[in-house]
């Protein structure tokens, strides 16, 4: 399967020609009458997919649903299509990270342009975020004696300045350093910093100094 498309728009005939199109193609389509009815069936984002998207549809508007997916921390990547095209919209909704702004009615050959460009960033968009969280869960299951040595390595504090640091011996804070890259599944130091630099760790602890 190459990914699948929700497709977000109050024409029902529009939504099952887009359907065919789509499906014909090899992917698994979604379809909802309103940005309400996509919100109550929030789409899972373990699977690449994007979200085909009108400007106006009744209650909330596809800028509107933009907003608030965004809100909701959705990284899936939405394709505005629409039959009221204005350039004011267009360049809001680009700004607010659309992937890209089609104009119906449109061609078969531009419609999976954009949605296979579409699916691969979100390919891209989601192995990165489901790094980034087993990275902080990595720093979650750290001992509170263990985040202290965390935040000291990583600011660049040899170990005899972190034992003065925290009132304990070299021993122990090697000890609590090596369970630390063990948690953090690193190897080296650099690595370790590039990680926490990565969740904003880095930048977070220069701030509380």
């Amino acid at each position: 399967m190459q990914g699948c498309v929700h497709i977000v728009d109050d024409d029902a005939s529009f939504r099952t020609a887009m359907e065919r199109r789509l499906k014909r193609a090899g992917y698994e389509v979604a379809t909802y009458a309103s940005a309400l009815h996509l919100l109550v069936s929030l789409p899972s984002e373990s699977l690449p997919s994007c979200i085909l998207l009108d400007v106006r549809i009744p209650g909330l508007s596809g800028p509107e649903l933009q907003s608030r997916l965004s809100e909701l921390g959705s990284t899936l990547p939405i394709i505005f299509l629409t039959g009221h095209a204005d350039i004011p919209t267009t360049v809001r909704t680009i700004k607010a990270g659309a992937d890209d702004f089609l104009t119906k009615p449109v061609s078969s050959d531009e419609l999976l342009r954009a949605v296979e460009r579409a699916i691969a960033r979100h390919r891209v968009t989601f192995g990165l975020k489901s790094k980034l969280d087993a990275v902080r869960a990595h720093i979650a299951a750290l001992t509170p004696r263990e985040r202290q040595v965390f935040e000291l390595v990583i600011r660049g504090n040899t170990n005899k300045q972190v034992a003065r640091a925290l009132g304990g011996t070299e021993r122990t804070v090697k000890a609590h350093r090596h369970r630390v890259m063990e948690k953090m599944q690193v190897r080296t130091l650099p690595e370790l910093v590039s990680l926490a630099e990565r969740v904003g760790v880095v930048s977070a602890t220069r701030q509380t100094i």
